[in-house]
């Protein structure tokens, strides 16, 4: 038997570690980009061939024009997440965006971590942005992608009631901070291969801009887009998101 004093630090240990276990579980369903657990969000189905291509944080005066005649040269349309308020700032820009045929989401108005937000600014973030783009494209918007992959079950439930689906993925690098094209590319090469193993689409994000402010430099990112068109527009499909929604 155990005495009053070891007991009670064992207590402490056994708290101290289910504590550990609920932060862990509560990290992993509101930021890892496959969990299901807070709610059902569009990854990518079982369709090997197929690749969409998803850029985030823009729009971005000093990259998204080269961006888009990227895409243009190899008559791929792909779909951008935009920051509402850089949305606004760059409306000539967004609008180039649509009429050229690519599918734009809702990003929020300001890239907050939404898993840590109160639920009025919430709502917020999300109607602002949902409002500005619909006058921008001149219909609604249906697809958002949390930022950071980053949400809870009001995010999530909230998204539907506005008739946003909500969007993670499955191929992701650190292309944001990483300035190499060749490294950022050979991540994305791997987990695009490891997902078509898999018997999965492939769901990609790079980054046409920065949350923390416009024309952040995205070189390496752009290019790397256009490796990942040179290698594989010959043996996959390119689509926007709403080929799997559907």
């Amino acid at each position: 038997m155990l005495s009053p004093l070891a007991a009670s630090i064992y207590g402490v240990i056994g708290l101290a570690g289910t504590t550990g276990l609920g932060i862990g579980g509560f990290a992993y369903a509101s930021r890892w980009p496959t969990s299901q657990i807070f709610g059902r969000t569009l990854i990518a189905p079982r369709n090997p061939g197929q690749l969409a291509l998803t850029f985030d944080d823009g729009p971005n005066p000093a990259w998204t024009p080269r961006l888009l005649d990227i895409l243009a040269e190899h008559n791929v349309h792909a779909t951008f997440f935009m920051v509402g308020k850089f949305a606004k700032s760059e409306r000539g820009l967004a609008r180039r965006v649509a009429d050229a045929g690519h599918l734009i989401g809702n990003h929020t108005w300001s890239h907050p971590d939404l898993s840590r937000t109160r639920s009025a600014n919430v709502l917020d973030e999300l109607t602002r942005t949902n409002d500005l783009l619909a006058q921008i494209m001149g219909k609604p918007v249906r697809y958002f992608r949390p930022p950071f992959g980053a949400r809870r079950p009001y995010v999530l439930k909230l998204a539907r009631q506005l008739g946003l689906v909500p969007v993670t993925w499955n191929a992701m690098t650190t292309d944001w901070r990483e300035p190499s094209a060749d490294r950022i590319a050979r991540n994305l090469i791997k987990k695009i291969d490891s997902n078509q193993s898999s018997g999965y689409a492939g769901n990609i994000v790079l980054h046409d801009g920065s949350h923390r402010g416009q024309n952040a430099d995205r070189g390496p990112s752009i290019t790397a887009a256009a490796q990942l068109l040179e290698r594989y527009h010959r043996t996959h499909s390119f689509v926007t998101l709403d080929a799997w929604s559907k």
